[in-house]
C-alpha cells in the first residue's frame, strides 16, 4: 500500500495515521520492561529514605551507566552532591542524555514513549539526592515528535504535585524538567558535546578535567545519565539497592536492555540480566545463520561466530545497548565501508584529525571497493589510525577505524579478494579523464593537455 500512495503522489499528510505509528517492538522483558509503578512511586520512596539514605542504596546497588561507558552512577551522584555552586544564584543540575544517535539503538525511544513517568521519577530523586532544583531532558532531534506526549507527561506531574514547587507537598523541595531538541548531530551524544549545545553553542566535546560534576552546565556541578539509567535508578528507589545487586553479575548488576536489528526473524527490544551469553541473545531473536555481531554500533566491536560464548558485561562485552546482527550472505568488507562514510559524514570538524583522517580512511575504502586498491590502502588506514588514536580532540575519531580493523582482522578474505597484487594502484585512469577533452578538441597530443607544463620544462633543458 504505502508504495501505491508513494506512485500516487499523496501528500504525507494525506496518508492513514497507522502509517506513521512507531511500535515499542518490545520482545523480552524482565525487571525494567515488566515494572508497572504509579506516576511518583519511586520519588516518593526516595523522598521517605532521605537523600543519604538513598545515595546510600545507589552504592549498594552498584548500578554503572548504560550509556556504555559504564561509570559508577553513585560515585558520579556524590561527586555532584559535595561539589560546591559557582556564584550566588548557582544551582545543580540533572541533565538526561536522550540524543539516542548510535546507529542500531532505539531501546531508549521505547523508554521515552512507554515509560516516560518513570524516567521522570529516575530525574527528579536523582535531583533529590543531590541537591539539584533544575533536570534538562536532551531529546534526539528525530524523536521531535514524541515531544507533545512529553510535554503533556510533564504538565501532568506539575499538576499532581511530582513537578515544580513543594514536591509531594515537601515544602523546600522544588524541582524542574525542561526539554530541549537536540538537532541530529551524532557527536552530542557525548556528555560534554551535549552540554555545549544545551548552552547554545557548537556541539563539541569538552577538555576535562574539569569534569561536568563538578563545572557541567553553565560551568555548575551538574549529573548527566542517559535514559536507562535513570529509569533504573527509579527502581532502586523502589526495591532497593541490595536487589538490584542481586541481580546480573558482581560487576555488572542489574539487567541490560538490547536493541536488536539487522538479520534476525525477531527485531526489537530485549532486556536480560547481565551476564547473558551472545549466543543466547541470537537464538531468542532467531539469529541461526549470523556471521557477525556489531556491538554498541560502529564505534563498538565485531564479534565473529567464534566469540558468540562471550557474555554481554562490562567486564566482557560492554555494549551501550545495540546489537547489528549480519547473515552469512553479508558482505563484510561493504559493512565497514558504511561504517567509514558514517565516521567521515559524522565528525564535527573542529579538529584536523578526525575531520581529515576520516575521509582519508573513506577514501581509501572507496578505492578498494573500486578495485584499485593494493596493500598500499591497508598501509595508509593503518597510518591514519594511529594517528587519529593519538591526536583526535575526542573518542569519535579514536573509535573512527575500530570497525575496519575488527573486520579486516576476523573477515579478511572479503578485503583480500578486491586488492590488487601491486604495491601501488592510481586511484584514477588518467587517459580516461582526459577522454573527454580530447574528443571535444580533435587532439590527443601531449602538448594539447600538458601544454604549460611542457613549455616549462623545455625552457630549463
Amino acid at each position: 500500500r504505502i508504495s501505491e500512495l508513494i506512485r500516487a503522489q499523496l501528500p504525507l499528510a494525506d496518508w492513514p495515521p497507522e502509517f506513521a505509528l512507531v511500535e515499542d517492538n518490545i520482545r523480552r522483558r524482565d525487571t525494567l520492561l515488566g515494572a508497572d509503578w504509579p506516576a511518583g512511586e519511586a520519588l516518593r520512596a526516595a523522598i521517605a529514605r532521605g537523600a543519604e539514605a538513598m545515595l546510600g542504596e545507589m552504592k549498594l546497588s552498584n548500578l554503572r551507566g548504560r550509556g556504555g561507558a559504564g561509570f559508577t552512577t553513585a560515585i558520579k551522584w556524590e561527586s555532584a552532591r559535595r561539589a560546591a555552586c559557582h556564584g550566588e544564584q548557582g544551582i545543580r543540575y540533572v541533565v538526561c542524555n536522550a540524543d539516542e544517535g548510535e546507529p542500531g539503538t532505539f531501546k531508549d525511544r521505547v523508554l521515552l514513549t512507554s515509560y516516560a513517568d518513570l524516567l521522570f521519577d529516575g530525574m527528579t530523586l536523582a535531583g533529590f539526592t543531590i541537591g539539584a532544583s533544575q533536570g534538562l531532558l536532551y531529546l534526539r532531534g528525530e524523536y521531535a515528535y514524541l515531544l507533545p506526549a512529553l510535554s503533556e507527561k510533564l504538565a501532568r506531574r506539575r499538576r499532581d504535585g511530582l513537578l515544580g514547587s513543594a514536591l509531594c507537598g515537601q515544602a523546600g523541595l522544588d524541582f524542574e524538567i525542561d526539554i530541549h531538541l537536540g538537532a541530529g548531530a551524532y557527536i552530542c551524544g557525548e556528555e560534554t558535546a551535549l552540554l555545549e549545545s544545551l548552552e547554545g553553542k557548537r556541539g563539541i566535546p569538552r577538555i576535562r578535567p574539569p569534569f561536568p560534576v563538578t563545572a557541567g552546565y553553565r560551568g555548575q556541578p551538574t549529573v548527566v545519565n542517559n535514559v536507562e539509567t535513570l529509569c533504573k535508578a527509579a527502581l532502586i528507589a523502589l526495591k532497593g539497592g541490595a536487589w538490584f545487586a542481586g541481580l546480573g553479575t558482581k560487576q555488572s548488576t542489574g539487567t541490560k536492555l538490547l536493541s536488536i536489528s539487522g538479520d534476525v526473524e525477531t527485531p526489537g527490544v530485549y532486556e536480560y540480566p547481565f551476564g547473558v551469553s551472545v549466543n543466547q541473545v541470537l537464538l531468542d531473536c532467531g539469529a541461526g545463520n549470523a556471521q557477525a555481531v556489531q556491538v554498541s554500533g560502529p564505534s563498538g566491536s565485531c564479534l565473529a561466530t567464534h566469540e558468540f560464548s562471550r557474555r554481554i558485561a562490562f567486564e566482557d562485552v560492554p555494549t551501550a545497548g545495540a546489537l547489528m546482527v549480519f547473515g552469512a550472505h553479508r558482505d563484510m568488507f561493504e559493512v565497514a565501508r558504511n561504517f567509514a562514510h558514517f565516521f567521515a559524514h559524522e565528525s564535527c570538524g573542529f579538529c584536523t584529525p578526525c575531520r581529515v583522517g576520516t575521509s582519508l580512511v573513506m577514501n581509501c575504502m572507496d578505492k578498494i571497493a573500486r578495485g584499485l586498491g593494493s596493500q598500499y590502502e591497508i598501509n595508509e588506514i593503518f597510518k591514519i589510525h594511529r594517528l587519529l588514536h593519538a591526536a583526535s580532540h575526542c573518542g569519535l575519531g579514536q573509535a573512527a577505524c575500530n570497525p575496519l580493523f575488527d573486520t579486516l582482522q576476523k573477515f579478511r578474505p572479503a578485503y583480500e579478494r578486491r586488492l590488487r597484487s601491486l604495491d601501488f594502484e592510481p586511484a584514477f585512469d588518467l587517459d580516461q579523464a582526459l577522454a573527454a577533452a580530447r574528443q571535444m578538441t580533435g587532439r590527443d597530443d601531449p602538448e594539447a593537455h600538458f601544454g604549460l607544463a611542457a613549455r616549462v620544462s623545455g625552457d630549463g633543458s
